[in-house]
């Protein structure tokens, strides 16, 4: 089989970790995996890619200063980006992402090669504008199969409308520490990972923990990843004098070796698609705790078998979830014993049975 995937670039993002795997896996099955970006050559993976994946950079990720800049770098991009994918030769191209898919949509255009796309956040909390918005509902229906990530993101994509959809939810590792660069953690850790964006909800994270931290004295809480919040959230941990109990450390590469260290995983968003740092912190055996966004956490986690639920963006019950977790060892010892059982039903030969299927489905549709 040969697939040319493309994404805009390989940051550290949950939908990079997913685009990761799936190459990963697909050459180590054998098959010929093209991977495009949008982003010059100089910008380097955040996550191991095999070697055997045949890497294109693009460079044709610059932004527009106005609205005639944008339709000519937009031209440019699916001119660009149709000479790759037609010098890739592939059976099937797939797309993750949504102005990457409506690109790679535009450039598959009358070329008999099948297109899947993927969406990578649930719909109804896109941030993205009225015209692209727009954009997207018109070309998508151009698309072989459009994928979501959960059942509740089909209505967004009816077929009545012409959308071929499909539930494709994220595969999940389970990673182990190398122990190799371990920075140790301060007994009784709290652990959060992703993008410092409001979408996240660490703000709500800090002032929940606030409420409750003269209670728990020897607890301090871990947030991996950057983001525009960066300065926010340093001012509010300083507001609400956590400077010595919240920790920033960036960008890491060895995630596990801080999830190895940490006793309880909290995910506070305000909104989700199939959050991966979640799935592969529940995968590596750790009780977590989520707020219960309209997709994703409640897709994932069995409320008090697994995991708990709160309400979103309700700072109170965040704290009284955190309270409950934080004085009850027995009860985060039982969470984390169920909570690897998430790769039955998201592990990675589980969920590329489930790609296969949809790659031979729409050749086979094309070839008819």
């Amino acid at each position: 089989m040969k697939v040319t995937l493309v994404i805009y670039g390989l940051g550290g993002g949950g939908a990079e970790r997913v685009m990761s795997i799936i190459v990963n896996y697909w050459v180590s099955k054998g098959w010929n995996v093209t991977l495009i970006l949008l982003v010059p050559p100089t910008k380097q993976s955040f996550y191991p890619l095999d070697p055997r994946v045949q890497l294109k950079p693009l460079d044709v990720a610059e932004k527009s200063a106005n609205i005639l800049a944008a339709i000519s770098n937009a031209w440019n991009r699916v001119r660009v980006l149709r000479r790759a994918i037609m010098a890739s030769k592939p059976d099937v191209v797939i797309s993750f992402m949504n102005s990457v898919n409506v690109y790679s949509i535009l450039a598959c255009l009358r070329s008999n090669i099948p297109i899947i796309v993927s969406e990578h956040i649930y719909p109804g909390s896109s941030d993205a504008n009225k015209i692209w918005q727009l954009i997207m509902n018109l070309t998508y229906r151009y698309a072989d199969l459009v994928t979501v990530l959960t059942q509740n993101a089909l209505p967004f994509y009816p077929a009545k409308r012409g959308y071929r959809t499909i539930v494709m939810p994220n595969p999940v590792v389970a990673a182990q520490p190398s122990m190799s660069e371990t920075q140790w953690l301060e007994p009784h850790s709290l652990i959060a990972i992703g993008r410092l964006h409001p979408q996240k909800g660490f703000d709500l994270l800090l002032k929940a923990f606030h409420k409750i931290q003269a209670k728990h004295p020897d607890w301090k809480i871990t947030i991996l990843g950057e983001g525009s919040m960066r300065s926010e959230l340093e001012q509010l941990r300083s507001q609400l004098k956590l400077t010595d109990r919240v920790h920033l450390p960036g960008l890491v590469t060895n995630v596990p070796e801080y999830l190895n260290q940490a006793d309880l995983f909290v995910m506070p968003s305000r909104f989700e698609g199939f959050p991966m740092a979640l799935c592969e912190a529940m995968a590596f055996g750790l009780p977590v705790l989520a707020a219960d966004c309209l997709s994703g956490p409640r897709d994932i986690i069995e409320n008090g078998v697994n995991g708990i639920l709160v309400r979103t963006e309700d700072i109170d019950a965040l704290a009284v979830g955190l309270d409950q977790l934080m004085s009850d060892p027995a009860k985060r010892q039982q969470l984390a014993k169920n909570a690897p059982n998430i790769l039955d039903r998201f592990g990675v030969e589980q969920v590329m049975g489930i790609w296969q299927e949809a790659i031979d489905r729409v050749i086979a549709r094309r070839r008819r």
